[in-house]
């Protein structure tokens, strides 16, 4: 049975976008998560002062299945243990430093792995694993998970490329054909370029997956398939995109290894080859002639 977690963090990011009546909802079930989770979806539109069809609105505009998948996530939220979370104070021993970026790091991969809606990943592996070409491109920071994810998928024998520049990346989309797959990466959801490769990307009908933090956003909108990480903000410390950074890098491990147990096989001896190449690369350059089928 699939885990269910981050009621409340989807709740708490989407409140701000919802619909007045809803709204209301949300803000209710924040205050009183331990009562809600007893309720029937009549009762929280009693309590609310709103009604039971715009619970179940609600729930589709959290793009859950209903009621009851709201209440076993909030549930499991008010089951699992909590970190508590701060941000370095000046001239923080070491020990604390350690203590606090572990515990961060902790939970922003543990909200991210909740977040994960399984059937869309599904319709990304699938994507991936049908591509004719990969295209990744963020930009900033979310360039190194576009650069990670490239170096995964390519050693796999994935025809695959990243981008960072716009240019290059707006040049080598718009080339791309049905059957393509282009992956734009931003943790906010509103880079101005990313959004600008997939519109391009759309324009040409390859598949597009976008990966952002969860919540409505311009770069989700413009995608097939939509990822999530943690939407939970960066400290000033950490503003340098660590835990987003941290959290992407998950999700597209995740997303990797869906695809090598897919094809488990010829994973296995694409890692062999690249890795027996990659050895060779230390070693003098001969006349020799090294074969590696």
């Amino acid at each position: 049975m699939e885990k269910m977690n981050s009621g409340l963090l989807i709740l708490a990011e989407m409140e701000a976008s919802l619909p007045p009546s809803e709204r209301k909802i949300a803000q209710y079930i924040l205050k009183h998560p331990a009562e809600a989770i007893k309720m029937t979806a009549i009762d929280i539109g009693k309590q609310s002062h709103t009604s039971s069809a715009a619970v179940i609105r609600l729930c589709k505009s959290l793009n859950l299945s209903g009621i009851q998948e709201l209440k076993l996530r909030i549930a499991g939220d008010l089951q699992s243990e909590k970190i508590d979370v701060r941000d370095i104070e000046p001239n923080e021993p070491l020990e604390s430093i350690i203590d606090k970026i572990t515990n961060h790091s902790m939970q922003i991969l543990r909200e991210t792995a909740d977040l994960i809606d399984q059937k869309e990943l599904k319709h990304a592996v699938d994507a991936i694993l049908n591509a004719k070409r990969i295209f990744f491109f963020g930009v900033g920071a979310s360039a190194i998970a576009a650069m990670d994810a490239y170096q995964k998928f390519v050693r796999i024998n994935k025809y695959c490329m990243f981008f960072t520049d716009t240019h290059l990346g707006a040049t080598a989309v718009v080339n791309a054909e049905e059957g393509d797959v282009v992956v734009g990466i931003s943790f906010s959801g509103e880079t101005h370029e990313v959004a600008k490769v997939l519109e391009i990307a759309n324009g040409v009908n390859a598949t597009t997956i976008s990966l952002t933090r969860y919540g409505n956003s311009l770069i989700a909108s413009l995608a097939d398939i939509c990822l999530y990480t943690s939407p939970k903000v960066e400290a000033t410390f950490r503003s340098g995109a660590t835990s987003s950074r941290l959290a992407q890098l998950h999700v597209l491990d995740i997303l990797f290894m869906c695809v090598a147990t897919s094809t488990y096989e010829e994973t296995i001896e694409y890692l062999d080859k690249t890795r027996t190449v990659i050895k060779t690369l230390h070693e003098k350059v001969g006349k020799r002639r090294i074969t590696y089928s």
